[in-house]
Order: C-alpha cells, then sequence, then structure tokens
C-alpha cells in the first residue's frame, strides 16, 4: 500500500495551493495547481506502467512450462 499512502501525501501537498486558487481567486496559485496536476498525472503513469509489469509477471509464473518434446 505505499503506492498509495504516495499518492494521498502528493494530494495533501497541493492543499493550500487549491485553497489560494478556488477560495482566494490567486493566479499564482492556479499556475502551480496545474504543475500539481502535471505532477499527479506522471505519477498515475508510473503507477499504471507498475501495475502492468507486475500483472505480466503474474501471467508469466501462472503460465506452466510446455513440455519439451524429445528430439
Amino acid at each position: 500500500m505505499s503506492r498509495y499512502q504516495e499518492l494521498l501525501d502528493l494530494v495533501q501537498t497541493f492543499e493550500k495551493d487549491f485553497e489560494k486558487f478556488y477560495d482566494k481567486r490567486n493566479k499564482s496559485a492556479g499556475t502551480r495547481v496545474r504543475k500539481h496536476m502535471a505532477a499527479l498525472k506522471r505519477k498515475a503513469q508510473e503507477i499504471r506502467n507498475e501495475v502492468q509489469e507486475i500483472k505480466r509477471g503474474m501471467d508469466e509464473q501462472s503460465t506452466p512450462e510446455a513440455p519439451s518434446s524429445p528430439a
């Protein structure tokens, strides 16, 4: 669950800038919000790729080896 915690921690770091932009209409905070969202997108893609690799590894482990035929 460490990846889940990473995501939570990342999103929590965005809170102040979201408040400043949406509540106080601070334009600079809006720029930071956009940067935060780009970082979140990169992290999400990283996790997606990792999940896919793990799934491939699980498939390879569960697939029995084909018996070799004598030559």
